[in-house]
């Protein structure tokens, strides 16, 4: 089985020929952040990465699920786009300062009736892309967003990484409108980097090169990382998502399977939130599951 889409970065290609200016704002943001996306380790010392290198792995997701509508992707919404994929986990690492300053922000609702207020580490996890947003809109001009229009953008997007209604006309209006003239369509961009994180569940999700997975002590975490192993590869059509698992223990495989119904779930909510509002669409409908041995032919 081949890819449909090669790996040949679009977005930042279309990015640089439309706009330079955004083009160079987009790079000197990531040269800042690469360095703070790996403070989640200081928090989460055994969790899965969640530095830069799953921030391309999410660029890499979303240039193949655009596919042929990147003609249609005007250049502020590829930045946008493109700085939210790096932002998105920034809540995940934030500093003890900033996480009760946010948490004086975020609606927990009913949260702490169930879970230790004192559990820091547990809220971070569970509320993470609303840090991710305070942490945007905080350090914003650090990052030099354009406008206070990019800098709204860039927060929902990358707070619609998870959880948030990508239905909400208020958070994700389909025709933002920017100081220059153009408009950004949030919804399909939250929907894109919801899609493209939730994907991202492959053994290459840990590279090798930098985590030593046999040191890993965490019950939850080894179980989550054998998941990962099971997942040889993630193969995107043009309708559907292939995702190749190899044999494994009975307990991880119905945890995997779970996982793979909550992708299901993600995918058709966000096929709703798009193909239903906007003038773009998500064309995959299914996740499908091989045998390793089945891809192979």
């Amino acid at each position: 089985m081949s890819e449909i889409y090669e790996h040949d970065y679009a977005m930042e290609r279309r990015l640089r020929d439309l706009d330079p200016e955004l083009h160079r704002r987009f790079t000197d943001a990531v040269f800042a952040i690469q360095h703070v996306l790996s403070n989640y380790k200081l928090i989460f010392p055994e969790y899965t990465d969640h530095t830069e290198l799953h921030s391309l792995s999410v660029i890499d997701f979303c240039n193949r699920l655009i596919g042929d509508q990147i003609d249609k992707i005007n250049a502020d919404e590829l930045y946008a786009l493109l700085v939210s994929c790096y932002f998105h986990d920034t809540g995940m690492g934030v500093s003890e300062k900033d996480f009760v300053e946010f948490s004086a922000k975020i609606n927990f609702g009913n949260y702490f009736d169930t879970h230790d207020p004192k559990d820091r580490a547990g809220t971070i996890r569970d509320y993470h892309n609303e840090f991710s947003g305070l942490f945007i809109q905080k350090y914003a001009d650090l990052f030099e967003l354009p406008s206070d229009t990019h800098l709204f953008a860039v927060m929902e997007i990358a707070r619609g990484h998870r959880k948030t209604r990508l239905k909400d006309k208020q958070a994700y209006p389909i025709s933002l409108k920017v100081p220059n003239g153009h408009t950004i369509c949030t919804p399909y961009l939250a929907a894109l980097i919801r899609l493209a994180d939730e994907i991202d569940i492959s053994v290459k999700r840990n590279p090798m090169l930098l985590y030593d997975t046999d040191n890993v002590t965490d019950p939850t975490q080894i179980f989550h990382r054998k998941m990962h192993e099971m997942v040889k590869d993630m193969i995107i059509s043009p309708d559907h998502f292939t995702v190749v698992v190899k044999s494994g223990e009975p307990e991880v495989l119905k945890g995997l399977q779970g996982k793979l119904n909550k992708m299901q779930e993600t995918l058709d909510d966000c096929r709703e939130a798009v193909n239903g509002r906007t003038p773009f669409e998500i064309t995959q409908k299914e996740v499908v599951v091989v045998a390793e041995n089945a891809a192979a032919c």
